[in-house]
């Protein structure tokens, strides 16, 4: 698993999508063979059936048999009005990707709508999640991310932006280290800062510091925002700290949610930290307000 790349649907689709690019003309050369035997074996495709020499009846010939009777003349035919139209429409591989790509798109929305709608209270009203904003505000912004993701250091500047321009925003954190035993670490000491009210302040160092973030530089984050060391060093191996990280991975997993940072505010969805993410976030939070959110 790896941080989202904030890609357009348009460059996505050239890059992700580039394998089915590669088969498109596979399938299309296929449905040629299809639909060039339909017109020259007319009577193979539909005949009734025919009887063999022992008096028995066969069935009738179905396209994909037919298919495999061209002749080397008819599939070189076929295979050249296909590369003359792809050559000349190559258009057309776009097209499709891009429609699917705005299908499959469309189908996750409503699965998250409704992985969101199954989760919502470990969502948003865990009572022991890490908080920054309102703790009583009326809408809540969640965000699932890695300390050593990119990504979302990138994304912490528009989230803290919003918590400076918000102060009705509720924003809930979700640990979710999935990119190497450092980033579980740091999450851990974040965590432990927690129980010492002082999450916000460790996250922020965490969360901005240039390089990978370990365990040994999240232990110099907290110690230089005043946490008590010995009583944080023994809450990160706690059950309670353990319990939230897999916990977290668990609803993840639920959510189908394998990539960092990814943001959830109601029953909306933005993977990734897309170069509008403040505007996208105020967009959904203003909505939820007009709309009303029961859980969120």
């Amino acid at each position: 698993m790896t941080s989202q790349n904030p890609e357009p649907v348009a460059t996505r689709a050239l890059g992700r999508g580039r394998p089915l690019l590669l088969l498109l003309p596979v399938l299309l050369l296929f449905l040629g063979w299809f639909a060039y035997g339909s017109i020259k074996e007319p009577t193979q495709l539909h005949a009734a059936g025919t009887t063999s020499n022992d008096g028995a009846a066969t069935a009738p010939k179905t396209a994909p048999e037919a298919v495999g009777k061209f002749s080397t003349s008819d599939r070189a035919d076929i295979e050249k009005i296909i590369k003359e139209y792809l050559l000349n429409n190559p258009e057309i591989l776009y097209e499709v990707q891009t429609a699917l790509e705005t299908k499959m798109e469309k189908e996750q929305a409503e699965k998250t709508k409704k992985a969101i709608a199954e989760n919502a209270k470990a969502i948003y009203r865990d009572p022991n999640a890490a908080l920054a904003g309102n703790p009583d505000g009326d809408i809540t912004v969640v965000e699932f991310f890695d300390y050593n993701c990119g990504y979302c250091k990138r994304g912490f500047a528009d989230i803290a932006k919003l918590i400076k321009a918000d102060p009705n925003v509720r924003v809930v954190f979700k640990e979710y280290p999935i990119l190497s035993a450092d980033s579980e670490k740091a999450a851990m000491v974040a965590l432990a800062a927690q129980q010492q009210g002082k999450y916000w302040e460790v996250h922020q160092k965490l969360i901005l510091a240039r390089g990978r973030v370990t365990e040994a530089s999240a232990l110099k984050a907290a110690e230089e925002v005043g946490v008590d060391m010995d009583k944080l060093k023994a809450d990160m191996e706690s059950d309670a700290v353990k319990d939230e990280i897999e916990g977290v991975k668990k609803l993840a997993r639920d959510m189908g949610i394998n990539g960092t940072p990814h943001f959830l505010v109601g029953d909306r969805s933005i993977g990734g930290a897309p170069q509008d993410l403040f505007d996208q976030l105020v967009g959904h939070v203003k909505n939820l307000r007009k709309e009303g959110c029961s859980y969120c």
